[in-house]
């Protein structure tokens, strides 16, 4: 991809810390809005955090599909590369339906605090799945230089 930075080996690094950090952000309206007065806006901004962060999390899934086939990959990668695969896509898939959820019950109003607690629960279980997911992906450059200088097949 021409498009690409020199440095890139592949679009998986440059996209795949926004899913990360809107999903936390997010995460981290649900718990204002649980748990300490809020803005009425908060619910909504929450909600539109998370559904762009779960769209990132689609383009990220995707751009590390494409990813594995530019990179060269040591062997005592490959076990590390399928689980970081199968949690992202599990990741990606909870965010995705969880924001379905969310935008349909987005028009009840007002939210009892309950719904809300559970709104953060439910929040902070995806985003545990997000730690692991984001833990494997690290350890795959850290660990086994994968994607690094040095490391390309182009």
């Amino acid at each position: 991809m021409a498009l690409l930075p020199s440095w890139a080996p592949n679009l998986h690094p440059l996209v795949i810390h926004f899913p990360i950090a809107l999903i936390i952000v997010a995460a981290f309206a649900d718990l204002v809005d649980a748990l300490f007065g809020r803005p009425k806006w908060l619910a909504s901004a929450a909600t539109t955090l998370l559904a762009l962060g779960a769209a990132g999390a689609i383009v990220a899934c995707l751009s590390g599909q494409e990813a594995l086939e530019t990179v060269l990959m040591p062997g005592m990668a490959h076990p590390i590369v399928e689980s970081h695969r199968t949690w992202a896509f599990a990741t990606t898939f909870y965010f995705c339906v969880l924001t379905v959820i969310r935008v349909a019950t987005a028009f009840r109003t007002p939210l009892a605090r309950r719904y809300r607690l559970v709104l953060l629960l439910v929040s902070l279980v995806g985003v545990a799945g997000l730690l692991q997911t984001a833990e494997r992906g690290g350890r795959l450059v850290y660990e086994q230089g994968v994607g690094v200088i040095g490391s390309s097949l182009r």
